[in-house]
């Protein structure tokens, strides 16, 4: 259930919205800086206004191939204020959805993100394990999501987004395959994790075995204890991990780096935190990390990266805006 803080903020948020969809530029950057001055007042407006931000990038996408007129689609938002309190959230939404439905004649739902339409996904900052109908136990990582799809010869789980551990039930009849981007991993074991990055899949194998497949590349039998980058040019190299210590990473939510560049482990802690984390890249270039960071806890990692890195400086604008860089002199501070 939402607060009454909650509330209000997103009443106001529909009423910004209507005033940044407006047709006259000058009126438009008006409330742009009023937004803003908005948004910056109260960390929960800024938490509010990031979905209707989305909207509102939407509407100004569609602008010219609607011919410039969504009056229809501001009534639409408009109209939320002139509701009683506990109809006003309800209507918000189906509200954004009729005001893009006017500026594109297409379904809303067709365009969602695949994050939103998985059948399992966990929020930012959050893991949830799931026991699938078959026995088999599916954790998903921060801000992951993945789609099941059983049928009586098969049973298939789609990586949609993030992360995730496996501990495959045993079914001789129906194999167990995940399915990312760029390759099929068919289980010949038990536990193995799988990570989708932009272009990649990341496959740890921690018992047994799996075979990965590209299409048209040979398939690849990976081991435990192996780890491998897989892209559509087929399966990389193997690396050798340590099973335990990637398993015992995911039961105690933590970053185990050795000799990574600080800004790759910046962009992981990023995953796990609300919000944004900016980093100036050339100032931290040269910067190598060897650490365990809890991952449940972001600002205890930042913490740490600042009382092992003193050129380092985290300046926490909001709890939604961190900025990183390494000043040429001067303490590290937070």
């Amino acid at each position: 259930m939402n607060s009454p803080r909650t509330d209000v903020a997103a009443e106001q948020a529909a009423h910004w919205i209507v005033r940044l969809s407006a047709d006259d530029p000058a009126e438009r950057d008006m409330a742009q800086a009023g937004f803003a001055a908005w948004k910056a007042a109260d960390p929960l407006h800024a938490t509010v206004a990031a979905g209707m931000e989305n909207l509102l990038r939407q509407l100004n996408a569609v602008r010219e191939p609607a011919g410039g007129d969504h009056r229809p689609a501001r009534a639409a938002l408009a109209a939320i204020a002139q509701k009683r309190p506990r109809q006003r959230l309800r209507q918000l939404a189906a509200a954004s959805a009729v005001a893009m439905l006017v500026l594109t004649g297409a379904l809303v739902i067709s365009e969602r993100p695949a994050y939103l339409l998985a059948d399992l996904r966990s929020p930012t900052g959050q893991w949830q394990t799931h026991t699938l109908a078959d026995g088999s136990r599916l954790t998903l990582g921060s801000d992951s999501a993945v789609n099941v799809r059983f049928n009586a010869g098969e049973r298939h789980v789609e990586l949609v987004r993030g992360d995730i551990l496996v501990d495959v039930a045993k079914d001789a009849q129906r194999p167990f395959i995940v399915d990312s981007k760029q390759a099929a991993i068919r289980a010949l074991g038990t536990r193995f994790a799988v990570r989708r990055e932009d272009g990649a899949t990341i496959l740890s194998m921690l018992e047994s075995k799996v075979l990965a497949q590209v299409p048209q590349h040979p398939a690849v039998v990976v081991q435990a204890g192996q780890r491998t980058r897989i892209t559509e040019d087929g399966v990389g190299p193997m690396q050798a991990i340590d099973a335990a210590s990637v398993q015992e990473a995911w039961r105690a939510r933590q970053l185990v780096v050795d000799d990574l560049p600080l800004a790759e482990v910046l962009d992981e802690l990023a995953r796990h935190r609300p919000g944004q984390l900016h980093y100036d890249g050339a100032q931290i270039a040269g910067i190598r990390v060897a650490a365990v960071l809890p991952l449940d806890d972001t600002d205890k990692a930042l913490q740490l990266l600042i009382d092992n890195f003193p050129q380092l400086r985290i300046r926490m604008l909001t709890r939604y805006l961190v900025m990183v860089d390494a000043p040429a002199s001067g303490p590290a501070k937070k």
